[in-house]
């Protein structure tokens, strides 16, 4: 039986050179900065600081996936 050496070696290369598709990226992005936003707002609502509504968490995912999206983009 071989050692597979060759067969990591062609996984890393292949690996190393794929940027990804970007809008994998830009869906995960939006998600997780809804599910992110969702909690900041309930977490400020439960301590009563902010009202827990529509408007108040697509804010927050908007302005989430604003500044990741600043961040990470080259």
């Amino acid at each position: 039986m071989g050692d597979g050496d060759g067969d990591a070696d062609g996984f890393e290369a292949g690996v190393a050179s794929s940027e990804g598709d970007p809008r994998v990226l830009l869906v995960m992005n939006a998600v997780l900065s809804t599910l992110f936003g969702w909690t900041i707002v309930w977490g400020l609502s439960y301590l009563g600081f902010l009202e827990f509504g529509f408007v108040n968490v697509a804010t927050a995912a908007i302005l989430l996936f604003a500044v990741t999206y600043l961040v990470t983009m080259p």
